[in-house]
């Protein structure tokens, strides 16, 4: 009988290969030059396939904007994104009228349901020095029963974002955010509500975890029905379960089984994703995720129809003012506010 706790291995690609309840995820690493009077890059875009320039031979991407880097007006329907930005910023503008900018360890949590646009752009505040961003898209599925719940927008802030330490024998801290799911009795923020992660018992868990040079540290144990899938994304060695990994492997675990992960001789980052299954066929039509072939057309056709709402702003690379700090706008025009840090250089 082979006890080990690990189910496979894959490199890690772009974007990452998820397990049910999860669609994929994406980890951007731009390091992006300084910024222009547009907030776009003040360098030259000669050679650049603007609209798509996603080549990973360059230090920092476009992506499909042309004047600011990042992601225009597009639909999204079916599922969710969960968008976590280490470092940099992200402006956000929808069409329910929402927006909104954050950055520094904040997560946006958006449901699309039945239909809405974004942008997520990539503003490069700063004039005087480099624009370096990192974050990480998740798409979480929707069963078929909420896939026509309302569009929802909510900020988890990083100083909302509960952290759990642990110290092991030797004097080394892992420590974990907890985005989703729990650790022991700490909580994650609410999800939004219509999400498969707001019932507890699906078990969803979306948590970075950082193990500093030495650290040990055990991953709880979790349900036998549940998938897990550990992302190690930075470092350049560590210890799962026993087995040896160089970074940038996808370890796919058995979530009712104790896992130890041993950091090497340098600062280790793993993102681990999991839940309970949603079970249901899933037919993905780019931003559209639906049931059944058929409904892709109904979808398309909806979106032509209503375009999910219009869109509000006067350009689809929608940015805010360089002067803004980090904020929410929700639909009803409720704002929130934080600051941003003195110094970009100091990303955590």
């Amino acid at each position: 009988m082979n006890s080990s706790a690990i189910k496979s291995v894959k490199p890690l690609g772009f974007p990452w290969q998820t397990q049910d309840p999860f669609l994929f995820c994406v980890h951007h690493v731009d390091h992006y030059p300084k910024g222009n009077e547009k907030l776009g890059p003040d360098s030259s875009l000669a050679g650049r396939s603007l609209g798509q320039d996603f080549s990973p031979n360059q230090d920092w991407r476009m992506y499909h904007g042309k004047n600011v880097p990042g992601f225009p007006a597009h639909p999204h329907y079916g599922f969710e994104t969960v968008t976590i930005v280490t470092k940099g910023l992200v402006d956000h503008s929808d069409s329910l009228g929402a927006a909104g900018r954050f950055g520094f360890g904040d997560v946006q949590w958006m449901t699309a349901g039945k239909g809405v646009q974004h942008c997520e752009m990539f503003p490069l505040l700063h004039t005087d020095k480099d624009n370096p961003l990192e974050l990480f898209q998740i798409w979480l599925n929707l069963p078929r029963e909420k896939k026509k719940a309302a569009p929802y927008f909510s900020m988890l802030w990083s100083d909302t974002i509960p952290e759990y330490k642990s110290v092991h024998a030797n004097g080394k801290t892992t420590s974990v955010k907890i985005i989703a799911g729990k650790i022991d009795q700490i909580p994650a923020p609410n999800p939004a509500p219509d999400s498969w992660a707001a019932n507890p018992e699906h078990e969803v868990g979306i948590w970075l975890i950082q193990l500093e040079a030495g650290a040990t540290w055990t991953l709880p144990m979790a349900s036998g029905s549940v998938n897990r899938s550990l992302y190690f994304y930075d470092g350049q060695s560590a210890t799962v379960d026993g087995r040896r990994f160089n970074s940038h492997q996808c370890i796919e675990l058995k979530a009712d089984q104790p896992v130890e992960l041993v950091s090497g001789e340098t600062k280790t980052l793993f993102l681990l994703l999991q839940g309970k299954p949603i079970g249901e066929p899933v037919v993905q039509y780019g931003p559209f995720v639906v049931n059944k072939p058929e409904e892709v057309n109904q979808v398309m056709m909806e979106y032509q129809r209503t375009q999910f709402g219009g869109w509000p702003w006067s350009s689809y690379e929608n940015v805010h003012g360089r002067a803004r700090g980090r904020f929410a706008r929700y639909p009803d025009g409720v704002e929130e506010e934080r600051q941003i840090p003195g110094s970009m250089s100091n990303e955590q």
